[in-house]
């Protein structure tokens, strides 16, 4: 593969966008990740001509904590792939804001309303620093059309978080709300076993009340399963955690 240096990037308030016009180094590290992470199938690899036409179809953002990736309401020209970081989905203003998911590595974002040409139903907030690779319709489409590949890779990665949701709500029916909390904090944990969720935040994706999220938190705090601390939750011992959503 032939390298060359591409644009230098823009750095905004918000974020830092790179363009590339071949694959640069750091480009061909995005695309191999996406090679290898993205819609996985082990019979279907992406071949390097498959990148470098997905790197055309748009280009590499960073974004900082607080700042957007889009806004509800917003045109939907653009879908993004989180390569690292963490974002919440949330609905309506700051004033009556409402959380409705989170994404981290590997997540599609925005597809389905730029696919339909509908504005963005949600917003997208980074939590922490974000890499993702931007795409954009205009350029997406024809690589779509013309490599069965790529699109098929882009139906498995929908379809995988499809799967996940669903699997998410079927797990979540006919608990208690300590069930619930214990099967969230296991799925919403990074690696250092930390939370980053308010109890608001929690109520909203559960779909229960801030006071019976606040028992089921006391309670699991009783257990020795987790600590607490402000818009944070520490596991202690994660079997006690399993053993109460009914894991093991």
């Amino acid at each position: 593969m032939t390298v060359t240096s591409g644009n230098k990037g823009i750095t905004g308030s918000v974020g830092i966008v790179r363009r590339p016009t071949v694959l640069d180094e750091q480009n061909r590290k995005h695309m191999a990740w996406i090679a290898r992470s993205f819609g996985r199938t082990n019979y279907l690899p992406l071949r390097e001509t498959d990148l470098e036409a997905l790197a055309q179809a748009g280009e590499v953002v960073e974004k900082y904590p607080g700042t957007h990736l889009f806004k509800e309401g917003e045109d939907s020209r653009h879908a993004y792939l989180i390569e690292r970081g963490q974002v919440e989905l949330y609905r309506g203003t700051k004033e009556s804001k409402r959380l409705v998911g989170r994404a981290t590595s590997g997540s599609v974002l925005g597809d389905i309303a730029m696919f339909q040409g509908d504005p963005y139903i949600s917003s997208a907030r980074a939590v922490d620093a974000v890499t993702a690779f931007k795409f954009e319709r205009d350029l997406l489409i024809p690589v779509l059309l013309q490599r069965p590949v790529i699109t098929l890779r882009w139906l498995v990665a929908g379809l995988n978080q499809l799967e996940s949701t669903q699997r998410r709500v079927l797990g979540l029916m006919h608990r208690t709300v300590r069930e619930q909390v214990a099967e969230l904090i296991l799925d919403e944990a990074n690696v250092s076993g930390e939370v980053n969720l308010s109890q608001a935040g929690i109520a909203d994706l559960i779909g229960a009340s801030r006071q019976t999220v606040n028992e089921a938190l006391s309670a699991l705090r009783d257990e020795g399963g987790i600590g607490t601390a402000y818009r944070m939750v520490v596991i202690h011992d994660r079997d006690v955690l399993e053993r109460i959503a009914g894991r093991i």
